[in-house]
């Protein structure tokens, strides 16, 4: 979820319920020795409970990261050990330590000693289909310390094809006492559901089900705990909560940064309000171009009401 979950989606999704949000990956070392971008996804001002996910392979830069951002108001420190990317593994950080757990345990010990404030791990099943080794790290993890797992229901190798396997992911919740999250493939209220039974977890993770729908966690957490469904923002609420959002994200980035980085969520939520017909008219072609390459934010804004009012109009959404 890097590149996604700064903070103002973060907040976004505090805000309509999510019980827990965490930051973007954040690279230890570049984070200690003061790089601009780690900081500011390090951010966590006006969210209650700031997580900082991190990431990296040396003990020392993970402890000291851990430190600044528990200096800087961190409540909870989370280890990545999941992240599939080639830039990651090629360092030897994310799911690569998964091949190698005796050193993924001195980061966990390292960053467990060097914070007073809980550490957690997200991770995935394994490296590949003959190396599942999940709950051999939730149990190392716990016994060092760690608070809380993470484990989408993936191996490395496996990236985001197939589907997410619920039910592999039990072996880590037999084993520790522990809260384990579960992750992979939850895009409703339902599918929350059956991962809980499939998996014996006791909590769900939201990642790409919340593109364009920074509300899905909280809709979630609200029907597990009441069974019943709460309405997705449309119309007028939905086109506010849009603008809202890329306002924000002008706000917290740069000029330009915020422009660009706005692009993708305006993109998601425009696929959202096409819905699963999804066709473009030419009318809509054209919106949709100006709202993703346009540099001046007020011709985004107009472009942006144009779409929501040329999709209700044609009933698309």
């Amino acid at each position: 979820m890097s590149g996604i979950t700064d903070l103002p989606f973060r907040s976004l999704a505090k805000r309509f319920g999510a019980g827990l949000v965490v930051s973007e990956m954040v690279a230890s070392k570049a984070f200690a020795v003061g790089k601009e971008e780690m900081r500011l996804r390090a951010e966590g001002q006006g969210v209650d409970v700031h997580a900082v996910q991190l990431a990296g392979n040396q003990a020392e830069w993970m402890a000291e990261a851990a430190r600044l951002s528990e200096g800087a108001g961190a409540a909870l420190i989370d280890i990545n050990m999941g992240c599939p990317a080639k830039k990651v593994i090629s360092g030897y950080s994310g799911s690569a330590l998964m091949r190698d757990l005796d050193h993924a345990l001195s980061l966990i010990d390292a960053v467990v000693a060097a914070v007073s404030v809980p550490v957690t791990v997200k991770m995935r099943l394994g490296w590949d289909v003959d190396c599942h080794n999940a709950a051999e790290l939730a149990l190392r993890a716990e016994q060092s310390g760690v608070a809380m797992v993470t484990v989408h229901g993936r191996t490395r190798n496996q990236f985001y094809k197939g589907n997410a396997d619920w039910s592999a992911i039990r072996e880590v919740s037999d084993v520790v006492s522990i809260p384990v999250i579960a992750n992979g493939d939850i895009l409703s209220e339902e599918d929350a559901v059956s991962c809980l039974e499939q998996s014996g977890a006791d909590g769900v993770m939201i990642g790409r089900g919340a593109y364009g729908r920074p509300w899905l966690p909280g809709h979630i957490a609200h029907f597990l705990a009441t069974g019943s469904c709460l309405d997705e923002p449309t119309g007028s609420d939905l086109l506010e909560l849009v603008l809202e959002h890329y306002d924000a994200m002008l706000d917290y980035y740069p000029d330009p940064v915020g422009v660009r980085c706005a692009r993708k969520h305006l993109g998601w939520y425009m696929e959202g309000l096409l819905g699963p017909a999804g066709s473009l008219t030419s009318e809509l072609s054209n919106l949709r171009k100006i709202i993703v390459t346009a540099e001046k934010p007020e011709a985004v804004r107009i472009a942006v009401r144009a779409f929501f009012g040329v999709a209700a109009e044609r009933h698309v959404a």
